[in-house]
């Protein structure tokens, strides 16, 4: 007990160390040491402090030294750095492009008047218009056979018959586009810029590293001057604003914005940047590193904080709660007052949502806990219906072993709860499955299957987490459950609930979220209904109250 407890110390030790030292290190990102007077010789002044007139200037190239030629796409003519502004622009697509090419937009901020590949005072920077993904196949009705721009003609159709409406119809953008496998050119439909509003000094000692590279430097007399610091925020690039390039795509829409900002925000947008480009280094997709930019750019630098606090302390919880609950199940011999057919639904619906997720391509943040949570269900199972597999000749041979008198009445009532719940559960979930195949459109049979099975999880999920409530009734005890485990959980459940409105997930996994809310104030209702009993068997197996057989006692 010793080792457990100190063991248990060692990691909320560690996982203090840790939280200090990030917000150390956060704190350096966003503190920047100014240089003390202005008039000394390690000084670097600002170029906007003379207020000069500017001018931005946006090319196209489809390379990003502009080799080949370029085309003017935007300019905008009197640039105020302190004026917010957004602009929707057509940009005309080289056929290089169209033929699953490679798009560049080549930012300058210059001088006014003066030709910006010219201008000794300019600064610029490269962007991709362009990147590639796997398209998300099309999406079918399975009974019809029809897809959803068949579907959609078909609408246009009859909207255009009952409005009277004569002559050919306009054809469709584009038809249905073939199942690949193979990264296709995707447009970003999007151009966040950003320059620092403030006239900082910079102190040449105390010159931050991740400034560095946007620097631009000159001598002006005695004086080292810092040209504006021009910024590309490609986190506000997401998966949700690319449009798929195709031959026929001609010329496509791109919105151009533009704000100040913050010397320490931009130090901190940079390394959040980098920390994403890393991730991609090492196997993230365009998809997954999309589920981190929505946490950066769809929320405030406030509700960040918020949100690294709380993913700490979730991180913290899952551990605590893996180690207390293998312990558990490690150790547990007997099944008395245990629900074993809520332990082998709880398996069966983590592997049918880890399925789902995978069939989604859900985001690895999400994909991978639920893997391995499929797992440990699994090992649940075999202790839970004390299975041994034996290996002869290569083939599995399964052993179930006995259950006792207690484990028998147990069964009984798990038997009886699953009894009066199949009445309600079965035709709702067959109801939803054929409702689904008729009236909506997957990928493929796999697909509507899952998706069928998922939803009857989600939707009637916590009917199955019933069973244990109804032993829990019958025994009047709560004693046999893993509660130093389950706690752990519960605040997990709880921080789940912010998680879901801050990473992208399906709708259903999210409502899943709050469902296992309703299930944890039902069994601490329990747990207060029903005290703990000492002379009832805890969740080892053995009594508080039962005196040891076949030793004798010493005083």
């Amino acid at each position: 007990m010793f080792l457990k407890t100190s063991f248990t110390s060692l990691i909320v030790g560690v996982f203090v160390v840790y939280v200090l030292h990030t917000c150390w290190v956060m704190y350096g990102i966003v503190y920047t040491k100014p240089c003390d007077s202005p008039k000394a010789d390690n000084c670097i002044t600002p170029f906007l402090a003379g207020n000069p007139k500017l001018q931005l200037s946006i090319y196209a190239a489809v390379k990003p030294n502009a080799d080949g030629g370029h085309t003017l796409i935007h300019r905008e003519e009197d640039f105020d750095v302190n004026s917010k502004f957004e602009r929707i622009v057509n940009v005309s697509l080289p056929k290089k492009t169209r033929n699953n090419g490679t798009l560049y937009a080549l930012i300058f901020v210059h001088q006014a008047g003066l030709n910006p590949w010219q201008d000794p005072r300019q600064v610029h920077l490269v962007a991709q218009l362009t990147t590639y993904m796997v398209p998300k196949p099309p999406e079918i009705s399975l009974i019809s056979g029809e897809d959803q721009t068949q579907g959609q003609k078909q609408e246009d159709q009859k909207k255009k018959r009952r409005d009277g409406s004569s002559g050919a119809g306009t054809r469709a953008k584009g038809g249905a586009t073939a199942s690949t496998d193979h990264p296709v050119s995707h447009w970003r439909s999007r151009l966040t810029l950003n320059i620092v509003g403030d006239h900082f000094l910079f102190d040449r000692e105390y010159l931050p590293s991740d400034v560095h590279r946007y620097l631009r430097v000159f001598q002006n007399g005695k004086k080292m001057v810092y040209l504006p610091l021009l910024f590309v925020d490609e986190l506000s690039n997401r998966v949700k604003d690319l449009v798929e390039i195709n031959g026929t795509s001609t010329e496509l829409p791109l919105t151009v914005l533009y704000d100040s900002i913050s010397l320490g925000r931009l130090r901190f947008w940079i390394h959040m940047q980098d920390a994403v480009y890393s991730l991609q280094q090492f196997g993230f997709t365009e998809k997954d590193a999309d589920e981190i930019k929505g946490i950066f750019v769809d929320t405030n630098l406030y509700f960040l904080a918020l949100t690294f606090f709380v993913a700490a302390f979730h991180l913290l919880f899952d551990f605590l709660a893996f180690k207390n609950d293998i312990s558990f199940w490690k150790q547990k011999k007997s099944m008395v007052g245990m629900s074993s057919k809520a332990v082998l639904w709880r398996c069966f619906s983590t592997i049918v949502i880890f399925l789902y997720l995978f069939d989604e391509q859900t985001s690895l943040l999400v994909l991978i806990p639920a893997g391995i949570g499929s797992i440990i269900e699994v090992w649940k199972v075999k202790k839970a219906f004390k299975i041994q597999i034996f290996w002869k000749g290569g083939k599995p041979t399964f052993l179930f072993g006995k259950l006792d008198e207690s484990e028998r009445r147990t069964e009984e009532y798990d038997t009886l709860a699953m009894k009066y719940l199949s009445y309600l559960l079965y035709p709702l979930c067959i109801g939803g499955a054929v409702y689904a195949l008729i009236f909506l459109r997957y990928k493929s049979w796999y697909s509507w299957l899952i998706n069928s099975l998922v939803n009857g999880v989600y939707a009637f999920g916590f009917l199955f987490m019933l069973p244990q409530l109804f032993v829990n009734y019958k025994l009047k005890s709560v004693a046999h459950l893993p509660w130093k485990a389950f706690m752990y959980k519960a605040f997990n459940t709880f921080i789940d609930d912010v998680f879901a409105f801050i990473i992208t997930m399906p709708t259903s996994h999210r409502l899943a979220c709050f469902r296992d809310d309703v299930v944890f104030l039902i069994y601490l209702y329990q747990r207060w209904l029903y005290p703990v009993d000492r002379t009832r068997i805890n969740e080892y197996g053995i009594s508080y109250d039962e005196k040891p057989k076949g030793k004798a006692h010493k005083d």
